[in-house]
């Protein structure tokens, strides 16, 4: 079975084999309305402003740490204490927004959202900058699944819908990389707090607009909330996000670490369990046992958690091997901004002709080339700039393609009471995968750091080679799950 259309992914019976498929109604026109522009406007201004805020503090934080007071170790709770409800919270606020509607919870994150980034502006100590951040997080968690749920719900199956996660995907990917180059900059010109009052600006502008053109959509009927599944796995992510996050900094040995990690892996069983036995469950595990549900969110996760693991990589090395300033290692990321926006623009024109799967599979597996080109890096600035710039901007391309696809695939032939679970697996995948593969390869990077260091290597060598080795794993790790997943969305039939 051929999956490289929403028809095709939409229809049960092809998955059965057992009837044949009803006819297919034509699909909406690509050409939007303007209040249909405005509308997707607003969605992707709020996507882009959490997306930025992933990346604007990355080479804030030493200047941050100073002004502030915190610790060398304790700076990697400027990026934890955002990841953590930000990435535990999404499944959960996705379900709730079905239910009690979608439109209220979006204003309501994003206001959250807004508020806390000016606390953290404003931040006097540490406790109020991290409590500010936690904020920031939980906003972004309400932000993202009710964002995609009525993105999906106001854009029609077909070219509209692609077209507009086209859009959605290229400026979540293009918020991570700007936000790189604009902390550089604005940190240099205006200080860390500037990063801040803009995520404040952006919310404030957003906000004022977003009541005029959202209508409210919810769950056609209100099942109760599955508290035992909501309480579960936002546990279950809160401990594994912890873990890993900490291990990048402490290693994977320290006692809260384990406990972490161990704890959030039997959360997520236990999740699994009661998932299956709830008579109206946050996670439908039917949907999940969709092929298209499963691999392709499964891509998405990948994608994400090794595109964002690259970039941090390469941040290490061009800032700690090559020994360029925050804003030069930002502007090196600016040509991948400008070609992951044309990637966004023609991605509807490549997943039309080749369809959605090959899309998918085809770009991961450019993704996982352009990445191991990088294991080549050396010492010299002007050669390893360059090469650095290149290959990671063409990645991006191919990056753009697979979030796009997996986002057509992983959402379409889903009626509007499911959207929100669905987008909310399809966000979750984003988000998780940004907050678990940095730490994931940077421990990684970190252990064989030590081991060069050991070893007798100087600082300069042994970091180059921690990085070739992150980048390494990294563009494997791509190409293994690209096969899985062009393997596992084939179909009983095979036909690709």
């Amino acid at each position: 079975m051929a999956i490289d259309s929403p028809s095709v992914l939409s229809d049960p019976t092809a998955e059965r084999g057992t009837a044949a498929r009803p006819p297919v109604p034509d699909p909406a026109p690509a050409r939007l309305t303007g209040r249909a522009r405005l509308i997707l406007m607003v969605l992707c201004a709020a996507q882009f402003m959490v997306a930025l805020d992933f990346s604007i503090l990355n080479v804030a934080l030493p200047v941050l740490g100073r002004d502030l007071g915190m610790g060398q170790s304790d700076l990697q709770w400027a990026v934890t204490a955002f990841a953590l409800p930000s990435g535990g919270f999404l499944l959960f606020f996705g379900r709730v927004a079905d239910l009690y509607g979608r439109r209220k919870l979006f204003l309501t994150g994003l206001a959250l959202f807004t508020a806390a980034s000016l606390l953290a502006a404003l931040a006097w100590n540490p406790v109020v900058f991290l409590a500010a951040r936690a904020a920031q997080g939980l906003g972004a968690a309400v932000i993202v699944p009710t964002g995609m749920s009525l993105l999906t719900t106001t854009f029609a199956e077909g070219p509209q819908r692609e077209r507009a996660l086209g859009i959605s995907g290229t400026l979540m990917s293009l918020g991570f990389t700007i936000g790189m180059v604009l902390g550089g900059g604005m940190t240099d010109a205006l200080g860390w707090r500037s990063t801040m009052g803009l995520l404040a600006v952006a919310g404030t502008l957003v906000l004022a607009v977003a009541p005029a053109l959202l209508t409210e959509s919810r769950h056609p009927r209100r099942p109760r909330l599955d508290v035992p599944g909501a309480v579960t796995v936002t546990g279950g992510l809160l401990g594994v996000i912890y873990a890993l996050s900490t291990a990048a900094e402490r290693g994977f040995g320290g006692a809260d670490v384990i406990v972490a990690l161990v704890g959030g892996a039997l959360l997520l069983v236990a999740f699994a369990v009661v998932e299956s036995r709830a008579a109206e469950p946050l996670v439908s595990l039917p949907m999940l046992r969709r092929p298209t549900v499963a691999w392709g969110n499964l891509a998405g996760l990948t994608t994400f958690a090794m595109m964002s693991s690259v970039i941090f990589l390469l941040t290490l090395y061009l800032q700690e091997v090559l020994k360029l300033s925050s804003l030069i290692t930002g502007l090196v990321f600016g040509v991948q901004g400008v070609l992951s926006a044309v990637a966004g623009v023609v991605a509807p024109k490549v997943i039309g002709r080749f369809g959605a799967r090959r899309t998918l599979v085809g770009s991961m597996l450019i993704q996982a080339v352009l990445t191991a080109v990088m294991v080549g890096l050396g010492e010299n600035a002007t050669a390893g700039a360059w090469l650095a710039m290149a290959a990671v901007s063409t990645a991006s391309v191919a990056h753009l393609w697979v979030i796009i696809s997996y986002g057509v695939i992983a959402t379409s032939g889903l009626p509007d009471h499911e959207q929100g679970l669905a987008t909310g697996l399809v966000t979750s995948s984003q988000q998780i995968g940004m907050t678990v593969g940095i730490p994931l390869l940077s421990a990684l990077a970190s252990a064989h750091i030590a081991s060069l260091r050991d070893g007798g290597a100087d600082f300069a060598a042994a970091t180059l080679g921690g990085v070739r080795l992150g980048i390494g794993v990294d563009a494997a790790v791509v190409a293994l799950i690209a096969v899985a997943v062009g393997l596992g969305l084939r179909g009983r039939r095979g036909r690709g």
